[in-house]
């Protein structure tokens, strides 16, 4: 995924630092099958989640920078 424009109710650098672990530890106790590593950075994840629990669009309605290609 390449730089995007934050939005503003992207997860802070502040509020990251207190998630990232709780996520890390979660992700590495549920290892790929396929042993890959993942497509997408876990904070483009969060933030995506975030804007779709907020503003309550069907997931399909995120922008387009919110979630994968072809979705």
């Amino acid at each position: 995924m390449g730089m995007r424009n934050p939005y503003s109710g992207d997860v802070s650098d502040e509020q990251w630092v207190l998630v990232a672990p709780v996520i890390t530890a979660w992700k590495a106790a549920r290892p790929s099958v396929g042993g890959h590593r993942g497509r997408y950075a876990m904070r483009e994840i969060a933030n995506a989640i975030l804007y779709q629990n907020r503003s309550g669009c069907q997931w399909d309605c995120c922008p387009t920078t919110c979630r994968p290609p072809g979705r």
